[in-house]
């Protein structure tokens, strides 16, 4: 069977690439930089994956992770696999500042109060692939 990216998760986010493991998505809330790694399986957990995918996604996770935290000024990281709407296996890195539109709740379940323009999201893919060894954008 071939892998698909569930479709919520197509139509809430941009589908910017690949790195080595995971599918690489941005949200589509441009109030706070909120990137989505599919990792490409059919495991729904993240104990479901080997040893070897674990380390692989964690990598990926923090290549993510220092993105962000080199291209926004964020308080926190939030890293998750939430999972309850979307059963296909996700993780979220999102970072949050102490002033953002819900701080301290959580983002998920929230409407986007601005979403992107298609050429500001181009221009994180762009950003992402230079700052990301190994990622590998999408075809438009």
């Amino acid at each position: 069977m071939k892998f698909s990216i569930d479709p919520r998760l197509q139509k809430d986010c941009f589908v910017l690439g690949r790195s080595t493991f995971c599918h690489v998505l941005l949200m589509n809330n441009a109030a706070v930089p909120w990137f989505i790694l599919v990792p490409e399986t059919d495991a729904l957990e993240i104990y479901d994956l080997s040893t070897a995918q674990q380390t692989d996604l964690w990598a990926e996770v923090r290549k993510i992770a220092e993105f962000v935290r080199s291209e926004y000024p964020v308080d926190k990281l939030n890293v998750a696999a939430i999972g309850n709407i979307v059963a296909q296996l996700h993780v979220h890195v999102v970072g949050r500042r102490h002033d953002d539109y819900c701080w301290p709740d959580v983002v998920w379940g929230r409407p986007a109060p601005e979403q992107y323009a298609e050429s500001v999201a181009l221009e994180l893919r762009a950003k992402l692939a230079s700052h990301v060894q190994g990622f590998v954008r999408a075809r438009t």
